[in-house]
């Protein structure tokens, strides 16, 4: 999947060792807990993801790393959860782009890409949880084309795509 300025690669767990430094940052977890993962604890979830959930829990789990298309560096990942609704395919979106290379609209062009694509493969419930004093994510996830809604997931907001398909 390419935008104008990225490449969205799928995830494989030979990815860790670059990611480890893209996503070895403290700040990255002021929203959603948690540290930074070690390069083994990394390698560790993202042979996890690729090997995805058993298909007894009907979803599929969607990754990509985030590559800037003019020199191949990685700046971050995406991800969709997909699951079964009464509607349709519903999937639950996230993004991470590493501090270094944060403030450059990455987040937004990934976010829209991924975004985008699902629409495009059937996917007419699109949401994303986001805790509400993350403004640089709820800009983010405005941009995709994503609006807050009433519902709670914990002590986040769940945004939605759901006046895009009306």
């Amino acid at each position: 999947m390419e935008t104008t300025r990225l490449r969205l690669e799928p995830l494989g767990a030979h990815h860790a060792e670059e990611m480890a430094a893209v996503l070895d940052d403290i700040r990255l977890h002021r929203y959603i807990g948690g540290e930074p993962l070690t390069l083994e604890e990394l390698r560790a979830r993202y042979e996890h993801l690729v090997t995805g959930p058993s298909p007894y829990y009907g979803e599929r789990w969607l990754n990509w790393i985030v590559r800037r298309r003019r020199d191949g560096q990685a700046v971050g990942t995406v991800q969709a959860t997909v699951t079964s609704g009464d509607g349709g395919p519903r999937a639950a979106v996230a993004w991470v782009i590493g501090m270094p290379y944060q403030g450059f609209g990455f987040a937004t062009e990934a976010a829209r890409g991924l975004v985008d694509w699902l629409g495009r493969n059937g996917v007419r419930d699109i949401v994303a949880s986001i805790h509400p004093d993350n403004l640089a994510s709820a800009a983010v996830a405005r941009r995709a084309g994503l609006r807050p809604t009433d519902e709670r997931s914990g002590d986040e907001i769940v945004w939605s795509d759901a006046d895009r398909w009306k």
